[in-house]
């Protein structure tokens, strides 16, 4: 009997065991009592037909203590150990999943800590695991990420991935959020004038961008300083802090122009009075440039030194030749330009301009010594004194003979003797002469060479045209191929080459073309026949046949000088 009624009350007890630990199914989350605090484990009973075990790892940052409540996950109702295998962390992350979720579908922000670097970016503990990307940390890129560990901040989560249990955020957004916030405050608060408190964000060529409470402000490089600097780096460091005035605001396109320099007193409000033209000065050399240096006079006030004002005689080409950066120089001013803020300065100044004086030193029609410094195609540049040359030009060589270059009369480094012809000091030329140490033998051509005169000479040039016979004095005689002889000569080669020696007689002597034309056939003509050769002669078009001495040269083919060989081409 007693039996009978066992049997259907232990029925009962099991089936209410059985059901208990059937209620708790894998992956479920269930609540559990710490029994045990091991030295790796936690032991929690959750009701099932043994304990569960935890890690004491997922207890990290927790308070916790025998027979208090948790909630785990049930991961396995047995092990081979016949425990129940248990787990607090991914309870949470099964808990905090949905939450995620919940505040990424409305838009909110989620708070988390930065547990380690990875490739890439940064793992953020959110509840659960995320990652936030590298260029998603800040608005500006970080340089070092470990620096953001074990911090706590506000991210915006952009992506979850259901599946794959991923997520990633967004501090950057956050950032940007609120800037746009605090930069629709500032634009409403200042206005120009305004003194505001920032910090330099970035640099540039062209200025520098200043963090204005959460926007950004221009500080172009022409506010930072009333003087001339280079690049903004001169003046400013990224994260510095900087007090600057409020030069513009647009609020349209939400900009805010800065000044520096404005902060400081203008010192070229009072510039002419501080540097009047013609006083001395005395600065330091802040830059060089192909076309002059800047001398520093004062802080935000430079001078511009020319290349042509560094020296009266010298022929400077770049300023670098004779100065250097940091130097510190004299020099005197030459003109203000207050609207401009330019102060044009010469150094050359400081002492007596040579050419000053230069016609009581080199009078016109004075003979002067020099050596030869310089050949050019037109002329010969002669050394008077330090840094003062004269030239003779080609033409004034000679009276007699066509230079074509001063290397056929003057080798550089000769000494030769010229006169001062003229003296142009607004452009600093002294013109010179050799042939004026001489006397010009045209001006008494009409006696040394009468017409009906009975002349010697070599032919020195033979030309299409006639025969170019060489003189005494260097003085050339044309001999007409008409002039040539009494029969009909159709070419001068024919007749004569160059070399030959000649006699002639003198039938025309043109003073004012400086030619004189000859008659080799005339030579023993009498006076009767020479007056009417002279006659036929003079009736020639000097378009034509007597064409100038100058012209004739140049057309002629073959060339002789004493002291040189020529040939017959």
């Amino acid at each position: 009997m007693s039996a009978t009624l066992a049997a259907p009350e232990n029925a009962e007890l099991m089936a209410l065991i059985d059901g208990t630990f059937h209620s708790h199914r894998e992956n479920s989350i269930v609540n559990g009592t710490i029994l045990e605090v091991r030295n790796q484990v936690v032991i929690i009973d959750v009701g099932a037909k043994s304990e569960g075990i935890v890690p004491i790892s997922e207890f990290e940052d927790e308070e916790f203590a025998v027979g208090d409540t948790v909630e785990v996950l049930l991961e396995k109702l047995e092990n081979d150990e016949g425990m129940v295998v248990l787990s607090k962390e991914k309870a949470a992350h099964k808990q905090n999943w949905d939450k995620i979720v919940k505040v990424y579908e409305d838009g909110g922000l989620v708070k988390g800590k930065i547990k380690s670097v990875v490739k890439g970016g940064l793992m953020v503990n959110v509840g659960v695991e995320a990652f936030l990307p590298g260029s998603q940390i800040d608005i500006i890129p970080p340089k070092d990420l470990n620096e953001y560990l074990g911090k706590i901040y506000e991210f915006k989560i952009v992506k979850v991935n259901d599946i794959r249990k991923n997520i990633v955020l967004s501090r950057r957004e956050v950032i940007e959020a609120e800037r746009a916030e605090q930069r629709a405050e500032f634009l409403q608060s200042v206005k120009p004038g305004d003194h505001v408190e920032g910090m330099v964000k970035n640099l540039t060529d062209f200025g520098a961008f200043i963090d204005l409470q959460g926007m950004d402000g221009l500080l172009h490089i022409t506010d930072m300083s009333w003087g001339r600097i280079n690049h903004p780096s001169e003046m400013l460091a990224i994260g510095q802090n900087l007090n600057v005035v409020i030069l513009d605001v647009d609020k349209d396109r939400e900009r805010v122009s800065l000044g520096l320099k404005q902060l400081q007193d203008n010192p070229w409000e009072d510039i002419s009075a501080k540097y009047p033209i013609g006083g001395e000065v005395t600065g330091r050399i802040t830059k060089l440039v192909p076309y002059g240096a800047f001398v520093e006079l004062e802080r935000g006030v430079e001078g511009l030194v020319h290349v042509s004002e560094l020296s009266w005689t010298k022929r400077i080409t770049r300023p670098s030749d004779v100065l250097s950066l940091d130097q510190e120089i004299k020099a005197v001013v030459l003109a203000v330009n207050t609207d401009e803020q330019k102060i044009s300065l010469g150094v050359r100044q400081l002492e007596p301009n040579p050419w000053d004086e230069v016609e009581t030193r080199y009078p016109i029609g004075h003979t002067i010594k020099g050596e030869i410094r310089n050949l050019t195609p037109y002329g010969a540049f002669v050394e008077l004194e330090d840094g003062i040359d004269g030239m003779i030009h080609v033409s004034d060589f000679s009276w007699t003979r066509k230079i074509n270059h001063p290397s056929e009369v003057v080798k550089k480094g000769e000494e030769v003797e010229a006169m001062v012809l003229e003296i142009d000091k607004t452009n600093q030329r002294i013109s010179l002469g050799m042939k004026q140490l001489e006397t010009d033998p045209w001006s008494d051509i009409e006696n040394q060479f009468a017409v009906g005169k009975l002349v010697k000479g070599t032919v020195a040039k033979i030309a299409s045209f006639g025969a170019f016979v060489q003189l005494e004095d260097d003085i050339d005689g044309l001999v007409h191929i008409s002039q040539l002889s009494e029969e009909h000569v159709s070419k001068v080669k024919d007749v004569l080459k160059v070399g030959d020696e000649v006699e002639a007689r003198v039938i025309k002597v043109d003073k004012m073309e400086r030619r004189i034309g000859l008659s080799i056939k005339a030579a023993e003509y009498s006076e009767e026949q020479l007056k009417k050769e002279t006659a036929a002669f003079e009736a020639l078009r000097p378009s034509s046949d007597l064409v100038g001495l100058e012209q004739a040269f140049n057309l002629a083919t073959e060339e002789w000088r004493p002291g040189q060989e020529g040939e017959e081409s």
